[in-house]
């Protein structure tokens, strides 16, 4: 356990400092420049040098990269010359909420699509089975955006029972307070994910009820619902497991247009905000973030995936 623990934990800090420096070079690739998009289209030649300068800009973007990773480990995140204060305040500020929206629409996913599996691998090549793949892949190829505006024009339009905007609350409890104004953020969040956690639900389902223990309890005479939903659904839902801590990166995609498209203030909102204005150390302080989120939500993933399965045993570890 320690040996692949102490091997998991190499091979993130690789993937968190790779990341970083793709993310570092290909920032800084991008056309207009930040001193461009602080001082605005009037700044002179001269002034522009000056920011440069004093942000260390002028320099080489190996040099710049290695001042930025030292400040990292210590902590240090870098200042926002946009927002006047330090990335690490405003992604503590920030952070909370996206957590909130991902945390509310994975739990909703999940509820959702477990049932939703169950039936289409139960009722597998029937019309049950193909209805609600029918909708599945239809909300998996729809646009986030495109959903977002539908839920909008539905839900606040047509038949105005919910609000268009996100809560403005400062802080989480805040937002709970009008908890009407998060439903169509996390709906829309959700849509996308429900049609993929269902369609793992249903594969792993199928694979398992045609394993050997599953017609042993029939043959003992189980009730079939305690087949499906105590002995084959335990099972099946082990790929769903390392499945949450792998959909992070495309929770936090989801959360960055459904954030924009319903002035959520939360992280994804910052992102896009920082993108457009070139707010360098932002976008690479949420990069960061999103970096260590994903790695740390995949290490334990796995971990409960094996502590889940007696079968399953961690590579590095005696058996």
């Amino acid at each position: 356990m320690v040996r692949y623990l102490v091997t998991r934990v190499g091979q993130a800090l690789i993937v968190i400092v790779l990341v970083t420096v793709i993310a570092f070079v290909l920032l800084h690739l991008l056309p207009g420049g930040a001193a461009r998009a602080t001082l605005g289209k009037e700044a002179t030649l001269d002034q522009l040098a000056a920011f440069n300068h004093d942000m260390g800009y002028d320099r080489p973007w190996y040099v710049q990269y290695a001042l930025y990773l030292r400040r990292l480990v210590t902590g240090d995140f870098g200042y926002s010359y946009q927002l006047n204060q330090s990335v690490l305040e405003a992604i503590e500020q920030r952070l909370p909420k996206t957590m909130v929206l991902s945390l509310l629409s994975t739990v909703l996913a999940v509820v959702v699509a477990i049932p939703l599996g169950v039936v289409q691998a139960v009722r597998r090549n029937r019309w049950p089975d193909y209805a609600i793949t029918s909708l599945s892949l239809l909300a998996y190829a729809t646009p986030i955006f495109f959903m977002g505006l539908l839920m909008i024009i539905l839900f606040s339009q047509v038949w105005p029972v919910l609000p268009p905007e996100a809560p403005q609350g400062f802080t989480v409890g805040e937002m709970f307070a009008d908890p009407a104004g998060l439903v169509l953020p996390v709906v829309t969040l959700a849509v996308v994910t429900v049609a993929v956690y269902s369609r793992y639900v249903r594969s792993s389902m199928v694979d398992n009820l045609n394993e050997n223990y599953v017609r042993t309890a029939r043959s003992k005479g189980l009730p079939e619902w305690r087949v499906v939903l105590v002995h084959t659904l335990r099972n099946g839902l082990f790929p769903v497991i390392g499945l949450l801590g792998m959909y992070l990166p495309a929770l936090f995609s989801g959360a960055l247009v459904v954030e924009s498209l319903f002035n959520f203030p939360g992280m994804g909102q910052l992102f896009w905000q920082a993108a457009l204005k070139r707010d360098y150390p932002i976008l690479l302080g949420v990069t960061v973030v999103i970096t260590i989120a994903t790695v740390v939500g995949a290490m334990l993933a796995d971990l409960l995936y094996a502590a889940a399965d007696p079968r399953v045993r961690l590579r590095g570890t005696s058996t």
